[in-house]
């Protein structure tokens, strides 16, 4: 009996040991939210604050370092963060520019850049690395118009076309009614030979979605089209015809009772490239996007201030278009000591844009890419290498997409309905990557490596923290702990 008393306040020992801690940082005047703060628990470990200020560590990190961009940097131990009530206010750096430029002008801006350029095979490094990251997607759709329409069907009755087209209204008013948001989390690591060549090592991953308001433009069509076939003979199978899409050889509505349900996993191999495509944006190599923001013919830099990252001494220097084909505006961290990009945020400049394409008026189609926009944050490792340690990266666009199908029954009369939808709204992505370490790697290790074909997720109704426990993650925001599923 003993024993098992034992046993049960051992257990409980360990389950209390084991619990995640989570709490926020503030600007000590302000009281606002300081993102993107680095949280260090380890030589080799640790996180960052999200876009709200919070960040989650294990109860078995009892010390941790607090650095931040124009902050002093803080030491704490968990005793510490319970004592603040799990809320820690950061003191702005004081700016002690006068004291280190014994002049009354400013850095020259293009001086500290040629630095930075002359710098980057001394500071930075893609090759042969092992990085343990965590990396969630959040997909967002907002459907600002929706219009379906039975225009044309002479062989369907009066009462058909009017329940179809009032089925259309409940259809389009749920879609714009819905929250669609997709949240998209692994764990794993992930393996880099060069900038082109990489492996990836799925060990957990989970998707939250409310299934029942997953749509995509794929599956409105596929709803729209099973609402028209549902007033048709549904005895009979139709074809389909569209100006952009081939002729079904037999469609009916008991056909999606007959498919596979989706299976729950991620192809890696599209994971890994899109991780590639993401880790591309911290890495200089020629034609790079980092390589790009550092180019005279493209940009003008102005200096605007000098700041303490870790008692280091930091450069801002703005950089804005010269020309035409330039696109971005932001700021660049710049390392007074080793002349390292440090940390980075950019968008796109006023009335600039990514991928254009407007066939409204021939094929129905148009997409704009409108923001595109991000944060690139590095740590120096232990042999003097920056590495990335955050990049977010969000991009949205415009769509317009207009259709007129025909459905045409397969029989000898060959009886037709035409049917027309119109949908028009906005979408956006943003990925986040948390690099938690970094360690080098030799050829024949990465040879070894083998990436598997597919990896499952958990499918989730609501965030569950109990699945990360112990794990270094991204903090979920608010909006992200408060979404459950119906």
């Amino acid at each position: 009996m003993q024993l098992k008393i034992t046993l049960i306040i051992l257990l409980a020992g360990l389950n209390a040991i084991s619990q995640n801690i989570t709490a926020q940082l503030i600007d000590k005047n302000t009281k606002t939210p300081i993102p993107y703060a680095t949280i260090k628990t380890g030589n080799n470990s640790g996180t960052i604050s999200n876009d709200e200020g919070y960040f989650t560590i294990s109860s078995k990190s009892q010390n941790l370092t607090i650095s931040c961009m124009g902050y002093q940097s803080k030491n704490l131990t968990l005793q510490d963060i319970k004592a603040l009530n799990y809320t820690i206010a950061l003191h702005e750096a004081l700016n002690q520019l006068g004291e280190v430029y014994i002049s009354n002008k400013n850095p020259n801006a293009d001086s500290i850049i040629n630095k930075v350029k002359q710098q980057l095979n001394t500071n930075y490094s893609n090759n042969l690395y092992k990085h343990h990251i965590f990396k969630r997607d959040t997909d967002n759709v907002d459907f600002t118009n929706l219009d379906f329409e039975i225009e044309k069907a002479s062989h369907v009755k009066k009462g058909n076309l009017e329940s179809a087209n009032a089925s259309f209204k409940i259809l389009s008013k749920t879609i714009k009614e819905s929250d669609i948001v997709n949240f998209r989390d692994f764990k794993g690591t992930f393996y880099t030979l060069n900038q082109d060549s990489t492996k990836l090592v799925v060990q957990k991953a989970t998707s939250l979605l409310d299934a029942k308001n997953d749509f995509s433009l794929e599956q409105i069509q596929e709803k729209a089209q099973n609402i028209v076939l549902k007033y048709l003979d549904t005895t009979k199978t139709y074809k389909l015809k569209s100006g952009l899409f081939k002729i079904e050889d037999s469609l009916s509505l008991k056909n999606g009772d007959q498919e596979e349900k989706h299976k729950q996993e991620y192809n890696i191999a599209t994971l890994n490239k899109s991780t590639r495509s993401l880790v591309k944006h911290a890495q200089f190599f020629e034609d790079s996007f980092l390589n790009t923001l550092l180019d005279f013919n493209l940009y003008e830099y102005n200096y605007i201030d000098a700041v303490f990252n870790s008692n280091e001494l930091t450069h801002i220097i703005s950089f804005t278009p010269k020309k035409g084909k330039a696109k971005y505006t932001g700021q660049l961290y710049i390392s007074d000591n080793t002349y390292a990009i440090t940390q980075m945020h950019y968008k796109y400049y006023k009335n600039r844009h990514g991928q254009k394409v407007n066939l409204k008026f021939v094929l129905g189609v148009k997409y704009i890419e409108n923001v595109s926009e991000g944060t690139l944050l590095f740590e120096k490792d232990s042999n003097n290498i920056y590495l990335p340690k955050y990049i977010k990266r969000t991009y949205g666009s415009y769509f317009y997409v207009k259709r007129d199908v025909k459905f045409i029954e397969n029989s000898n009369q060959k009886s037709k309905v035409n049917f027309s939808f119109k949908i028009e709204g906005n979408n956006s992505n943003k990925e986040e990557l948390l690099f938690t370490s970094h360690s080098k790697l030799n050829l024949e290790e990465f040879k070894s490596i083998t990436q598997d074909s597919v990896v499952p997720y958990q499918q989730l109704n609501k965030f569950e923290k109990t699945l990360w426990k112990n794990e270094q993650i991204i903090e979920p925001t608010l909006e992200m702990k408060a979404f459950k599923a119906e």
